[in-house]
């Protein structure tokens, strides 16, 4: 079932000049047409994850895999860091440029689709083939075409230190109470991202707090942004923010990499998260249990993997892609991203669970899981998204109240979709 798109376009303006410099090739396009003496396409696929402590590593010997199956096809990484990945890759896009293959969160593949950079892969993947996991999957199909295959799907969870937490919050007011009593001696008791350069990662903590709280950014056909329930998801994140229970201006990979040493009781963080985490301190008691607010809703972070419309090497590429989609690689892939799934159905061994068995609790949250976009706004996802963020940082440094504040985004953001 594909989700029909209230709005197709989307201006991409270059305000990014980077070169994608980080081509392990050393090309700022696309890959160059041979890898050497071997005579093999080679092509390049960007992905933060390849940026990440843990899980890049072990993703870029996953990619050797394919690599060391291959004579005709070579794939090299492309490492990005996160805050910035978005805007690099769609500002190469743009421009004509750009890797070959690209792994996308959903509020940039939506505006990629909407600019047309993104190349169908109907002729190259047969869908019929394979157990797509279907909710997830049905975002990869956009006015009846297939532009990605889900690459990681990770679920929001509570992630909590066991020594420091040793039963976790089932409400807010718990939670918040045990994110105070935990904060003490060099520990906090709560980490979430709140600066305007981690836009992205901002808009994705804060959404746990809206859709949890029963609001929602859209009704489908008009914003909602300044809905009562989003006002009280929104009062209930400045809360928790004013309770100096977190390191405030920190980023992720600070606030994480004190999480791995222990000075971080818990963090909302979707599946990905809990395994860069374990990978840098084998020793610390993690684990998750669902979020304690009101309404069982919350977000996940669905990234499709997609071919650049510009690429030269579309074959090479859907080479890949079919190997990726073959069950003993899904299966390897998904130990590889830990706490997330991938876009088929899979099981994860007996063994897996005893050692983690936690990966059962994000498992089970796909069903109230929704992709960080707009519905009926997705290509503009990206423009609500800086409006809400700069008017709830806002509301966090004090100039204004959070109705003011949502009340001056909805008006915004309505101008902002030609409302």
């Amino acid at each position: 079932m594909a989700w029909n798109r209230a709005s197709k376009s989307i201006a991409l303006v270059a305000t990014v000049g980077m070169a994608l410099t980080a081509c392990a090739n050393g090309t700022s396009g696309t890959a160059a047409n041979s890898g050497g003496s071997s005579g093999a396409t080679t092509i390049t696929f960007a992905a933060a994850t390849f940026a990440e402590a843990g899980r890049g590593p072990k993703l870029t010997a996953w990619l050797d895999e394919f690599n060391a199956s291959q004579k005709g096809v070579k794939v090299v990484p492309a490492s990005i860091p996160y805050p910035t990945f978005g805007s690099t890759i769609l500002t190469q896009m743009g421009g004509g440029v750009g890797p070959d293959l690209i792994r996308f969160d959903m509020p940039e593949y939506e505006a990629a689709v909407a600019a047309n950079l993104i190349a169908p892969l109907d002729q190259a993947i047969d869908a019929s083939k394979y157990d797509f996991i279907k909710e997830p999957d049905k975002f990869d199909v956009i006015d009846g075409k297939r532009y990605g295959v889900m690459f990681e799907i990770a679920n929001y969870a509570l992630i909590y230190n066991k020594d420091l937490i040793p039963t976790p919050p089932t409400t807010y007011d718990e939670f918040l109470a045990m994110a105070k009593a935990a904060t003490k001696n060099g520990v906090y008791g709560l980490a979430f991202r709140q600066t305007m350069p981690e836009e992205a990662g901002m808009w994705q903590d804060m959404w746990n707090y809206v859709y949890g709280f029963g609001g929602s950014w859209s009704d489908g056909h008009k914003l909602t942004l300044n809905s009562p329930k989003v006002i009280e998801g929104l009062t209930a994140f400045k809360k928790a923010y004013d309770a100096n229970v977190i390191p405030k201006g920190a980023p992720a990979a600070t606030y994480r990499t004190l999480f791995g040493q222990g000075k971080v009781a818990m963090e909302i963080d979707n599946g990905g998260v809990s395994g860069v985490i374990q990978a840098m301190n084998a020793n610390l008691h993690i684990t998750a249990a669902p979020i304690p607010f009101p309404v069982k809703s919350q977000g996940a972070i669905l990234a499709p993997i997609v071919v650049n419309g510009a690429s030269k090497h579309k074959d090479a590429a859907a080479t890949f892609l079919k190997w990726m989609l073959e069950p003993a690689n899904q299966v390897k892939l998904q130990e590889v991203l830990r706490a997330a799934s991938v876009a088929t159905n899979t099981e994860r061994s007996a063994a897996e669970l005893a050692k983690t068995p936690y990966l059962s609790v994000y498992d089970a949250l796909t069903p109230t899981g929704l992709p960080q976009i707009v519905l009926g706004f997705e290509a503009k996802t990206p423009d609500i998204r800086k409006i809400v963020v700069q008017q709830v940082i806002s509301v966090l440094q004090g100039n204004t109240d959070v109705k003011s504040a949502m009340d001056k985004a909805q008006q915004l953001g309505t101008a902002a979709v030609g409302g």
